[in-house]
C-alpha cells in the first residue's frame, strides 16, 4: 500500500533481499550517552543476520559487543526519485568461535584495509523494517498508482 507521502512499507524478506544488494550501511548505537552513526561496510548472512568486519581494538567493537543496534542501509536514485532504506534493530555481538567466524568468510564483508586483528561483528535481526520511496519505478520494479 502507498501512502499519501509516496513511500510504501516493504516486508521483512524484501527487506533483506534488497540489503544484499548493497555493501555500505550506517550503524547507529551510543557513544557518551549520546546518539552516534558510523559508516561501515557489511554483509548478509543467509538467516538475515548483519555481518561487519572491523578492527577488534576500535572504538566501535567496545560500544556495541552486547548491546542493541540499528544498523540502516540505503539505495537512493536522485534522477527519478525513488529508493528504499531498511533498518534492522537487534543485538550485536561480536563472534568469537573460531568455526562461526570462518563459515561467513566467503560471503561476509571484506575489510576496506588490512587489520593487525580484525573481528567479526554479527547484529541478530530482531526487528526488520523499510520503505521504499517511489517516484516513477521504484527499487522492486512496481510502478507507482495513480
Amino acid at each position: 500500500m502507498y501512502g499519501n507521502d509516496g513511500f510504501r512499507e516493504l516486508a521483512p524478506p524484501d527487506c533483506l533481499r534488497l540489503l544484499a544488494r548493497v555493501s555500505v550501511g550506517r550503524v547507529v548505537y551510543t557513544r557518551g550517552a549520546l546518539p552516534a552513526v558510523l559508516p561501515v561496510g557489511f554483509g548478509v548472512d543467509r538467516d538475515g543476520a548483519v555481518l561487519l568486519r572491523t578492527s577488534a581494538t576500535s572504538e566501535l567493537v567496545v560500544a556495541i559487543d552486547g548491546v542493541v543496534v540499528a544498523f540502516e542501509a540505503d539505495e537512493i536514485d536522485a534522477a527519478d526519485h525513488s529508493g528504499w532504506s531498511v533498518v534492522v534493530t537487534g543485538r550485536a555481538t561480536v563472534v568469537r568461535d573460531a568455526t562461526e567466524r570462518e563459515r561467513p568468510a566467503r560471503t561476509g564483508p571484506a575489510s576496506g584495509a588490512p587489520r593487525p586483528r580484525e573481528v567479526l561483528v554479527r547484529i541478530e535481526p530482531e526487528l526488520v523494517t523499510g520503505c521504499q520511496l517511489v517516484g516513477g519505478k521504484g527499487a522492486l520494479g512496481v510502478e507507482r498508482p495513480t
